[in-house]
């Protein structure tokens, strides 16, 4: 059975880092681009971060330029999301999905989801 399951999320005071995982079964992550996603209760899903299967390429929403980093280990068929100095505002549940690209020129413009999605884990930012 395929599925994405996702790790590492947590309580963590601002300023705090956390690393999430994105941990694939039933099928190989190196043919898919992946990206994460997060939902605030009462707020609307927002992309954080893709990254292709093809180059690396990355892209990440305004609110976490420069705080995260996705990476991916295609060996270990996981890829993972590094988030420095968190905020209360980043509090919400992350999630993985494969996902569809689109480029604009050579940059990597935007990832909508595709066919797998994980669980979710929690992220909370609070002192």
């Amino acid at each position: 059975q395929e599925q994405l399951v996702e790790s590492g999320g947590g309580l963590v005071h601002p300023g705090g880092s956390l690393k999430l995982s994105c941990q694939a079964s039933g099928f190989t992550l190196v043919n898919y681009a992946i990206g994460w996603f997060r939902q605030a209760p009462g707020k609307e899903r927002e992309g954080v971060s893709c990254i292709n299967s093809v180059n690396g390429l990355t892209n990440y929403g305004d609110s976490v330029k420069g705080r995260f980093t996705i990476a991916r280990d295609d060996a270990k068929n996981t890829v993972y999301l590094q988030m420095n100095n968190l905020k209360p505002e980043d509090t919400a549940v992350y999630y993985c999905a494969t996902v569809t690209t689109y480029y604009n020129g050579r940059d990597l413009a935007n990832c909508v989801e595709s066919e797998y999605r994980g669980q979710g884990t929690q992220v909370t930012v609070s002192s």
